[in-house]
């Protein structure tokens, strides 16, 4: 059978591909397609065990069995549509706008609103930062982001979430991440957007790749 592989961020560089179909035997699970590519790349010996892999947009197991003609995404450790709910989660390769992102959570039922904004500093683990350019898996990163705004809404009665993220090349100041958080009460607020953007680092198919004046590194990746 034939699977479709896509490749990213670090892992697309080593292998010097963004996608190839394999053929695999009937019955071959996550951990088969894993072994076979790290066979094939020896630099990525050592690495694969750190790779998360997704199937049609959904995280999976080592034991998954694989089917023909499905879209599998190796995913190495992480650093819109028109109407509102759609317009709140959103992978943009333009500049953010932290009033855009507050003002499409503001209802008459909240009390308080909470923004986090992440942006591109000078220095990084004691290194001059040029720029830092991000790379996403784009449909399962909205997902992923949209399943972690119902977590919260759903864990804090009455939240309104909205998260924004930057891919492409962005230059120090830049904005890379907006969260707006609104509900009933202030601490409630904080603590929602706190959840957000923890469970954004953790989850979302998104990766940071700095640029320094003496060199790169893949966040995540490196040692």
């Amino acid at each position: 059978m034939n699977i479709q592989v896509i490749f990213f961020a670090a892992l697309r560089q080593i292998v010097g591909l963004r996608e190839t179909s394999l053929h695999l035997k009937e019955g071959a699970t996550v951990q088969d397609l894993k072994d076979t590519i790290a066979s094939a790349t020896p630099a990525l010996e050592g690495m694969m065990e750190r790779v998360a892999v997704a199937v049609n947009h959904e995280y999976a197991q080592p034991d998954t069995v694989l089917r023909e003609g499905d879209e599998v995404a190796l995913l190495p450790p992480v650093a819109g549509g028109n109407n509102l709910v759609e317009r709140r989660i959103q992978v943009k390769d333009e500049p953010l706008d932290l009033s855009e992102v507050s003002d499409l959570v503001q209802d008459e039922s909240g009390g308080a609103i909470v923004t986090f904004t992440g942006i591109v500093r000078r220095q990084s683990q004691g290194r001059a930062v040029e720029r830092l350019d991000y790379e996403s898996y784009g449909p399962m990163a909205t997902k992923e982001m949209a399943m972690i705004a119902k977590e919260i809404e759903t864990k804090w009665d009455g939240a309104i979430v909205a998260i924004h993220h930057r891919v492409g090349s962005l230059p120090v100041g830049e904005l890379a991440v907006v969260i707006a958080v609104c509900t009933p009460h202030r601490q409630e607020a904080f603590d929602a957007c706190s959840y957000a953007i923890e469970r954004l680092k953790e989850r979302v198919p998104i990766w940071k790749h700095e640029f320094f004046t003496d060199g790169s590194q893949w966040v995540g990746w490196g040692p």
